[in-house]
């Protein structure tokens, strides 16, 4: 979809839909009052016959207003101007979409930008009317048999300013949200292929197929016979009750100066969990290929630098298995030795993200870098603790533990940070190895989950997301949903100095 930034005279443009906010108790918006006033007070009109009332989400599509050159004019609730916020503005934004997808509409004229909520400015408005659009018309039909054309036919989106001195604003904005919605669809795309397809090696594959898009990526992928020569032996103890071998993915974007410390972004690419010998039970175990969530954010913030050309280096790892329940799979009671050299004992092999990310979070000391961010759909209990809204920050690092939530909170992609205590290590102790992959109680399992990453980082700045409630949806809506990478985009957005 094309996205471009409009301005002039409202009444004047030609376009298949033009679309306006309008307030609870039929309080227009400003462009709404410019299009009523060019209408000789139609908008009014119709608002005072009570088809609508400007409850946020509502909408109302008119043909033929006269005085102004669109063919339709769309209406949509925004709520009570008092309580207008950012939660409000992309309900607003996602009910227009919702209409212009069971429509025939091509193009539209989208006002609502100019509805800046309180904490918001014009470049936040504009980049999330992008990626909520995008959000809106993603389709998935890799795997059906018959493939129904997609429900939009949208093709261009294009977005208002009222002052003709906000377009470069607005369109570095539009420029930022396409690329984030292309790395949020790819996340998407990957996240919710079936584990039959989306295999490490298919992984792999994609990861190159990337490299050969974009010539600036460097891609390397390291085989089994690789991790064994670097020791890896807890990712490996995870492959081994698969007939799939696992693949250490790397891929480097170098943009910035040479000798500049890289952001280095590692995701589990687990991409299907049974629990190994610790089964899963198996109502809802469909779910578990949306275990390699956070690899497929690492592949999605990628993508975002790459259509950026971001001016930065980053570099993404993601440590790719299945765990599926064999005669050589790992089982309770197993000791395995790390890349690190420290022994893990294995009290339960469901808890196997943790032993390929400690791996992986060894091998990023070679780059160097300026900070390690790891993501992980790694446990149950973050889901329990935080629902579905934000993901869970575990971090000892103060200043970046506020950059990220920072990032989070302009994104509208949140985090909530949870306690990374000296208290909670010893819960991970061992009789008979350095560590237990899991802890001495059922309490706090995100956080011993944390724990144990830590002890494989501190050689440098490291934070960990758990991503466990907000990667996928289950039900009638069941899906992924491409988070964190709006996060990880605005992180490495204000890494790179694109923006303040």
């Amino acid at each position: 979809m094309e996205f471009k930034i409009k301005s002039g005279d409202l009444a004047r443009h030609k376009t298949s839909c033009l679309i306006l906010g309008v307030f609870e108790k039929c309080k227009l918006s400003a462009s709404a009052e410019v299009v009523d006033k060019a209408s000789g007070g139609h908008l009014s009109d119709i608002l005072q016959k009570g088809d609508m009332d400007g409850e946020t989400g509502r909408t109302l599509l008119l043909y033929g207003v006269p005085g102004v050159s669109c063919e339709r004019v769309l209406l949509v609730g925004c709520g009570k101007p008092e309580e207008f916020n950012r939660r409000s503005y992309r309900k607003a934004l996602a009910s227009a979409m919702t209409l212009l997808n069971d429509t025939h509409i091509t193009a539209a004229l989208c006002t609502l930008p100019e509805l800046v909520p309180p904490g918001m400015d014009l470049y936040r408005t504009v980049r999330d009317a992008v990626t909520v659009c995008a959000d809106n018309v993603y389709h998935y039909d890799q795997t059906k048999g018959e493939k129904k054309p997609p429900r939009s036919l949208l093709k261009s989106f294009d977005l208002w300013v009222a002052q003709e001195q906000d377009t470069e604003t607005a369109r570095q904005a539009a420029r930022h949200g396409d690329a984030i919605a292309w790395g949020v669809t790819l996340a998407k795309d990957l996240s919710n292929l079936p584990g039959n397809i989306c295999t490490p090696s298919y992984l792999a594959g994609r990861a190159l197929e990337l490299g050969r898009d974009y010539p600036q990526l460097k891609v390397d992928i390291l085989e089994e016979k690789d991790l064994e020569t670097l020791g890896m032996g807890a990712l490996l103890s995870v492959s081994r009750g698969s007939r799939q071998p696992a693949k250490l993915i790397l891929m480097e974007h170098r943009g910035g100066p040479e000798d500049a410390k890289p952001v280095v972004l590692v995701g589990k690419g687990l991409t299907f969990d049974a629990g190994g010998i610790s089964i899963k039970p198996a109502s809802d175990m469909d779910e578990m290929k949306f275990d390699m969530c956070g690899g497929a954010s690492v592949f999605g913030a990628i993508r975002c630098a790459l259509e950026l050309e971001l001016p930065l280096n980053l570099v993404g790892v993601v440590p790719a298995s299945e765990n599926l329940p064999d005669g050589d799979a790992n089982k309770p009671g197993d000791i395995v030795t790390s890349m690190s050299g420290r022994t893990i004992e294995i009290l339960n092999t469901d808890a196997e993200g943790r032993l390929i990310l400690c791996d992986a979070l060894t091998y990023c000391e070679r780059f160097e870098p300026a900070v390690v961010l790891d993501m992980a759909t790694l446990t149950g209990a973050c889901a329990v603790a935080l629902g579905k809204h934000p993901c869970g920050l575990f971090t000892q690092n103060e200043p970046l533990a506020a950059e990220l939530l920072t990032a989070g909170e302009a994104a509208g992609d949140r985090a909530w940070r949870l306690p990374l205590w000296d208290d909670y290590q010893e819960e991970i102790d061992s009789n008979f190895a350095d560590m237990a992959n899991i802890g001495d109680s059922r309490w706090g399992g995100a956080i011993t989950a944390a724990c144990f990453l830590s002890r494989y980082t501190k050689k440098y700045p490291w934070a960990h997301l758990d991503i466990a409630g907000i990667a996928y949806l289950s039900g009638k809506k069941k899906g992924a949903t491409g988070r964190p990478v709006s996060l990880l985009a605005e992180f490495i957005l204000k890494r790179s100095g694109q923006l303040q």
